[in-house]
C-alpha cells in the first residue's frame, strides 16, 4: 500500500467523547445502587487493574467486584449498565464536525488505547464506527505501536488529535517532523499544570475539539 500525503489519527476518551462525564455518571450510578463503601471499592478495584494491565478495564474491575459481593443483586446489573451506556450523548460539541473535517483534509482513523472488548464497544456506541469505519486501531500503550499504525496507515506526514500531553510528546519524539500534534484541552488530564509542566508543548493546541474544523492543511502540515 503506497503512503497517502495525510492520515489524521483521533483519540476517543476526552478528545472525541467525554470521558470525565461518563466517569461521574458511574460513581453515581454505583453510590445509588450499592452505597459508598462499594463505589469506593469499585474505584481501588478499578486502579489496580489500570496499574496492572496499563488501561481502563471497567468490565474487569465489575468481575472483581462482583466475586466481592456475590450476595448482592444490584452488582450484577452494573455490567449491564456499562453496556448499555448511550455514549453519543457524551459526544463533545463539534467532534463530529471535526471528523468529518479530517476526512476532507485526509485520511482520518481512530487511534485509541484501552481494552478489546468495551473500547472498541464504546466506540460503536457512540457512533463513531459509522463515521471511522474499519479504520480504528486500539492498543494498551499506541505510542509504542508506530511502527503498527505506519504498516497500517501508511502516510508522508501524520496529525495526532489528543489529549493526553505525554503521550503527544512520546510520539514526537518518534516521528518528529512527520507529525503533527494536536493537544485538545478538554479532560482532567488536559488540564493538569503538572503534566503540562512536565511534558512540551504540542505543536497547535485548541480549547475544544470543535476548533479543529476550523484548521487547513497549511496549519497542520
Amino acid at each position: 500500500m503506497n503512503p497517502v500525503p495525510l492520515v489524521l489519527l483521533f483519540d476517543i476518551d476526552d478528545t472525541l467523547i467525554d470521558n470525565d462525564a461518563m466517569q461521574q455518571q458511574l460513581d453515581e450510578y454505583l453510590i445509588a445502587s450499592l452505597g459508598n463503601d462499594a463505589q469506593t471499592r469499585y474505584r481501588q478495584i478499578f486502579e489496580e487493574t489500570r496499574v496492572e494491565l496499563g488501561y481502563a478495564d471497567f468490565l474487569g474491575a465489575t468481575e472483581r467486584l462482583r466475586m466481592e459481593m456475590l450476595d448482592s443483586p444490584a452488582v450484577m446489573k452494573l455490567g449491564e449498565w456499562l453496556l448499555e451506556f448511550p455514549f453519543a450523548t457524551l459526544l463533545y460539541p463539534g467532534a463530529l464536525d471535526a471528523v468529518a473535517h479530517a476526512h476532507d483534509l485526509g485520511f482520518a482513523g481512530i487511534l485509541s488505547d484501552g481494552d478489546a472488548v468495551y473500547q472498541p464497544h464504546k466506540i460503536a456506541r457512540a457512533g463513531l464506527s459509522e463515521v471511522f469505519g474499519d479504520a480504528q486501531m486500539i492498543f494498551v500503550h499506541k505510542e509504542q505501536e508506530l511502527s503498527v499504525v505506519e504498516e497500517r496507515f501508511p502516510a508522508e506526514h501524520y496529525v495526532m488529535v489528543d489529549d493526553k500531553v505525554r503521550v503527544l510528546a512520546a510520539m514526537k519524539e518518534i516521528w518528529g517532523d512527520r507529525l503533527t500534534t494536536v493537544s485538545v484541552k478538554q479532560g482532567h488530564y488536559a488540564n493538569d499544570p503538572v503534566l503540562e509542566h512536565q511534558y512540551p508543548a504540542a505543536d497547535l493546541s485548541l480549547q475544544s475539539i470543535s476548533e479543529f474544523s476550523q484548521l487547513g492543511i497549511n496549519d497542520l502540515v
